[in-house]
């Protein structure tokens, strides 16, 4: 996969700005998140765009992505622009923390792909290392900021490694964001889960779970992963380290 670019079937992501490149964690989110009913749209450390760009290809809906970081809102402004949703995308340089104090509106869907390794030892490249780590946004200030945006029947989607994932759903049950669906993410049928999306909501209810298998023994991708994401690959069938995991 070229490091500067990215092709969709209906649109080219650039990255040559980003210090997170397209991954598949991005994109398993992009693709599970269902944006039915939703008349606006947060997406939360957008980075290049990718998750809002694909949203927007399964929507009419207007979308919202705010980073902290000015090379990828710059990044994220140029894929918008060039793409064919460009009037319903609109880029915001600006941390949640401070976004949640100024924007008076609520939002029906809210996602992220959010900064998570509080327990790993951090990379050296200082772009890179914001958008890997939580130190520029913490669990709790995430959690404060949807709760303070979403709307009350509003949905929201999160990835992450599992051990972080469960610590961020122990945190929001606490703040009485309650999580209703949770897919469950393994590289491959004999290895452990890598990844959690979860799905959050102020109503209590059943939580639903799922799993999902990424890639069959010999490498190549599952009929299930095929299906989850076959509106946005171009070629399906390629050797799965073309798409980087995260």
């Amino acid at each position: 996969m070229s490091e500067t670019f990215f092709h969709f079937k209906q649109f080219t992501i650039h990255q040559d700005k980003c210090a997170m490149k397209v991954g598949t964690d991005a994109v398993l989110l992009g693709s599970w998140v269902k944006t039915e009913n939703a008349t606006s749209i947060l997406d939360i450390g957008t980075g290049s765009g990718v998750i809002a760009l694909m949203l927007a290809q399964k929507c009419n809906t207007h979308i919202d992505a705010i980073d902290i970081d000015e090379s990828a809102y710059h990044q994220s402004m140029q894929n918008f622009i060039t793409s064919a949703w460009s009037n319903r995308l609109r880029s915001i340089h600006q941390s949640l923390q401070e976004f949640s104090k100024l924007h008076a509106g609520k939002y029906d869907l809210i996602v992220t792909n959010p900064p998570y390794f509080h327990h790993a030892s951090k990379p050296a490249e200082e772009s890179r290392l914001n958008a890997r780590h939580g130190d520029l946004l913490t669990f709790d200030e995430l959690l404060t900021g949807v709760r303070k945006l979403l709307n009350p029947n509003g949905r929201f989607f999160v990835i992450l490694p599992c051990k972080e994932g469960m610590e961020f759903l122990a945190k929001a049950q606490r703040l009485e964001l309650f999580c209703n669906h949770i897919l469950r993410i393994k590289t491959k049928a004999d290895k452990n889960e890598k990844r959690l999306i979860m799905e959050f909501g102020f109503q209590f209810g059943v939580m639903k779970e799922k799993e999902i298998i990424v890639q069959e023994e010999d490498g190549s991708f599952t009929k299930e992963y095929i299906e989850l994401t076959r509106d946005y690959y171009i070629h399906l069938k390629q050797s799965p380290s073309a798409v980087q995991q995260n």
